[in-house]
């Protein structure tokens, strides 16, 4: 069942991002092949231009692997892994990167040194995780929202989760996106509270205007398949035609870009929104291709 399809990097992720050139980059805890490997790839696409935080004999050594001079960049020595990500979040308070770059270091140690308020990188949205999901160079994206970051949010947070995903969504040229608030029924159960917290999300959309169709609740199904929206007779603007499933929990968005990875060979882009300064947090067996696709999307993701 695991599928042996090739990991494509998508073209069209990559031609919005090719709009900004050279992005100064902090690649946190650099020194392991994968980062490298994928940071090597994104200044062959002239997307950023990085700066190492890492243990320096590492970095080079990692650097010779590759075949790669990086004697033009800057590395800034720091052996102990857990103090790179002070110096990734300083050094992007002091706006001398424009993105983070997590490297071999654990998510929670790097997210709380960006989340500290001394370093003043929070916006006027709460941080949220997008995942731009493609299968094949040209694919059309499928974006899951928030299956890394917040783990149960309330409506509240969804709120401020629905507007970075919609703000993503126009930057990589989808104007009005269609999103479906996912629940595992497309009705409104007392029994079921993430389809109640749809409902209410919904209507917050409606309140405030938002430049997208959102519609919530929906089933996974009636949300990406005309002919399940049909059969079901749901008919809205957005059955069986999202662009973007904004998940009830953590798990369900962890559970399905994973699914969708291992059994689709999808190439899943995943960066943190709604800061002053996107971070890229991959997993530690994401491999190059989903990396690159990763750093194009904070390229995209900045202002």
């Amino acid at each position: 069942m695991l599928s042996n399809k090739e990991i494509i990097c998508p073209d069209n992720l990559l031609n919005v991002a090719h709009k900004k050139k050279g992005v100064k980059a902090g690649i946190v805890n650099a020194g392991k092949p994968l980062p490298m490997q994928s940071v090597q790839d994104a200044v062959k696409e002239n997307l950023i231009e990085p700066i190492f935080i890492g243990d320096e004999k590492e970095i080079n050594k990692c650097a010779q692997d590759l075949k790669w001079d990086i004697s033009n960049y800057e590395i800034i020595h720091e052996p102990v892994e857990n103090n790179t990500a002070t110096i990734a979040a300083k050094l992007a308070s002091e706006q001398k990167i424009k993105i983070i770059v997590k490297g071999h270091i654990h998510t929670d140690v790097l997210m709380k040194e960006v989340l500290k308020r001394e370093y003043n990188l929070l916006g006027k949205t709460r941080l949220s995780h997008i995942w731009h999901m493609t299968l094949g160079k040209e694919d059309k994206p499928l974006i899951i929202t928030d299956g890394a970051l917040n783990v149960l949010p309330n409506v509240k947070t969804k709120l401020h989760i629905l507007k970075n995903v919609i703000n993503f969504s126009n930057r990589i040229g989808i104007e009005k996106p269609k999103v479906a608030i996912l629940s595992a029924t497309e009705e409104v159960l007392d029994s079921v509270p993430s389809s109640k917290e749809a409902e209410e999300l919904t209507n917050l959309a409606k309140k405030e205007n938002l430049n997208a169709d959102v519609f919530g609740p929906l089933a996974f199904d009636n949300s990406v398949s005309k002919k399940s929206a049909a059969i079901k007779g749901i008919q809205n603007s957005v059955a069986g035609m999202a662009d973007v499933l904004l998940v009830p929990s953590v798990e369900t968005g962890n559970g399905l870009v994973k699914m969708l990875i291992y059994f689709c060979g999808a190439c899943a882009a995943g960066v943190v929104v709604g800061g002053k300064v996107p971070v890229v947090i991959t997993s530690r067996s994401d491999e190059a291709p989903a990396r690159l696709a990763s750093i194009a999307a904070a390229v995209v993701a900045l202002d």
